[in-house]
């Protein structure tokens, strides 16, 4: 193999990786990584690559030092450049019959040469080339981090209509569900454009009975220091104790480490007083496992059922409620947005320091480690997760 093949033989695999692996080659392939490159091109193209001669070709694309050149067969060159470029199915059979000559080796071949053409000299030895572009490549990853280390990017915006709530769907979104219930799991489409989770029996510290757990909590990482989250419900108006639903942040999905929970809450402290019942706005955090108690940093009434037997319109005040969390370092400002319309204007119910930092977020219903609450749907119609620039 010439030179000229040889550098195009190395890019057509470094390809062919990307579309297998999904990145690019960087280091040797493992045995079972070979079986499964070959097998995928099988599946795709139904021609053959022997797993052995993948491997070698690997290590030789990655290798440094001189050593023997790999030579690989124009029959293996054509079905590499087959895989690559989405060559209908065929057999060895059919290729020796009709497409004997190889032609998308030499498609690919030309294509990469044309495409070359003005950037690389004929006359320049292909490891010098590679030298060149490599250094190239880190003059500019290095400006690249300086420039964002000293001037934050746009910020990272993920929106949720919840249109599509098939679950590889949701996957392949970033979303992945804890604790399925699948009785209740299987009615999340139960009002069309909405989310809906019901108030299971759970919570997200454990009492002297019960371990900690959510049904079907459903989660996504957190990729930024600072961000903005933000959650949208229809119609949640919960009715008997300890039903509640809303954001949750936490440091893993075990329960183990600190965590922070903004939520939408009946609760009836006294059970005797007239309008001891309330609908509240709660936050609450945790040190983890081990540190004791949680603590309740804001509860803030936004209705008292008490009073809807006289003035049932006052449910028209939660009918669109929205929750947010904004996170700046070790503080956490927390806010509630709450009307008939669907623009009402968030308000701040508590800012605190708390020196946590949340892995994942978590969008959840439930009713704490009680068996007398019904199980409430919660509608959730809209989310998003901003990264923002620190401040320093």
């Amino acid at each position: 193999m010439n030179d000229l093949d040889d550098l195009v033989f190395i890019n057509l695999f470094k390809d062919a990786c990307t579309k297998c692996f999904g990145h690019s080659l960087k280091t040797p392939l493992s045995e079972s990584e070979s079986k499964l490159f070959c097998n995928e091109i099988l599946d795709k193209i139904g021609l053959v690559i022997g797993w052995k001669s993948v491997k070698n070709y690997s290590a030789y694309i990655l290798s440094d030092s001189p050593g023997k050149q790999e030579n690989p067969s124009m029959a293996t060159l054509d079905t590499l450049s087959r895989y690559v470029l989405n060559a209908p199915y065929t057999d060895e059979i059919k290729r020796k019959n009709n497409e004997s000559h190889y032609p998308y080796w030499f498609n690919y071949k030309n294509t990469f040469i044309r495409s070359s053409q003005k950037t690389v000299p004929e006359n320049k030895p292909r490891k010098k080339f590679i030298v060149i572009v490599v250094s190239i490549v880190v003059i500019v990853l290095l400006i690249s981090f300086y420039f964002f280390q000293t001037h934050p990017s746009t910020p990272v915006l993920f929106i949720e209509n919840f249109h599509s709530l098939n679950e590889d769907s949701l996957n392949e979104r970033g979303w992945f569900i804890q604790s399925k219930d699948a009785n209740y799991w299987n009615k999340r489409s139960d009002k069309p454009g909405y989310l809906t989770l019901f108030t299971l029996k759970g919570d997200n510290w454990p009492d002297s009975a019960n371990q900690p757990g959510i049904k079907n909590l459903l989660l996504r990482k957190i990729t930024g220091e600072c961000f903005t989250a933000e959650v949208h419900l229809t119609d949640f108006i919960p009715k008997q104790n300890w039903q509640q639903a809303g954001i949750l942040l936490l440091e893993d999905t075990n329960f183990t480490g600190k965590s922070l929970r903004l939520s939408i809450l009946y609760n009836d402290y006294s059970g005797a007083s007239p309008k001891s019942s309330q609908i509240v706005v709660q936050a609450i955090t945790s040190l983890g496992k081990g540190y004791g108690k949680p603590e309740e940093i804001s509860h803030i009434p936004i209705l008292y059922p008490d009073s809807l037997s006289t003035n049932p319109g006052l449910t028209g005040n939660i009918e669109n409620a929205a929750l947010r969390i904004e996170k700046n370092g070790n503080k956490f400002r927390l806010l509630y947005a709450g009307g008939m319309m669907e623009n009402s204007a968030f308000k701040e119910i508590v800012s605190r320091e708390f020196d946590m930092r949340p892995k994942y977020i978590g969008i959840f219903a439930l009713k704490g480690f009680v068996n007398n609450a019904d199980n409430m749907p919660a509608h959730f119609k809209f989310f998003s997760l901003a990264n923002e620039p620190c401040d320093k």
